[in-house]
């Protein structure tokens, strides 16, 4: 059995978890969360946590399991606490900026990239610093790693965005061989 799934999630102060047939919805002080569970798990609340068990036992279902259990938690932990992911801007002349609902990036292209956040994901600029925030865990990773794309950190001068304290292998350049 799934290691992480026999763990059972704890539901804190101002969180409440509604349960309808596959159907969980997970409202709290940031926000409300739905998502639907797989058919091989079922999941029940008991003594202020959830529980989550193996309807059919199989490989598939036991992965499932673990995969169900994390996702829900992070539901719970998104509308208590939130997520947040920063990026890191590095070269000469890059930034970015919000213009209305747009963020706009110059990383060294003849133009700037305009992007538009999803609905329940928050931007915010500091100088060559993006601060992507939101209750839903997949949404901010998955955003952040859009901003992430734009110019991904190559390794000879380490240009490029990345997330905070990402470490980028460095590779030494071409070395100049002297005629004898």
């Amino acid at each position: 059995m799934s290691r992480i799934g026999k763990k059972p999630i704890e539901i804190p102060e101002g969180v409440t978890v509604n349960i309808k047939d596959r159907e969980v919805v997970v409202e709290g002080p940031k926000g409300k969360l739905e998502r639907k569970i797989r058919p091989e798990i079922s999941i029940a609340e008991k003594d202020g946590a959830l529980e989550l068990v193996e309807k059919i036992k199989n490989k598939k279902s036991n992965a499932f399991l673990g995969m169900e259990r994390s996702l829900v938690a992070n539901m719970i932990e998104g509308v208590s606490k939130g997520f947040e992911k920063f990026l890191e801007m590095h070269g000469v002349g890059y930034r970015a900026r919000m213009e209305g609902e747009k963020l706009i990036i110059e990383v060294g292209f003849s133009h700037p990239v305009e992007m538009v956040a999803p609905e329940g994901v928050d931007l915010d600029v500091e100088k060559s610093k993006i601060k992507v925030s939101g209750i839903d865990k997949c949404q901010v990773g998955q955003f952040a790693a859009k901003i992430r794309a734009v110019r991904p950190p190559e390794p000879y001068k380490g240009k490029g965005i990345r997330y905070e304290g990402e470490e980028i292998i460095r590779k030494e350049g071409k070395k100049a061989v002297g005629s004898e």
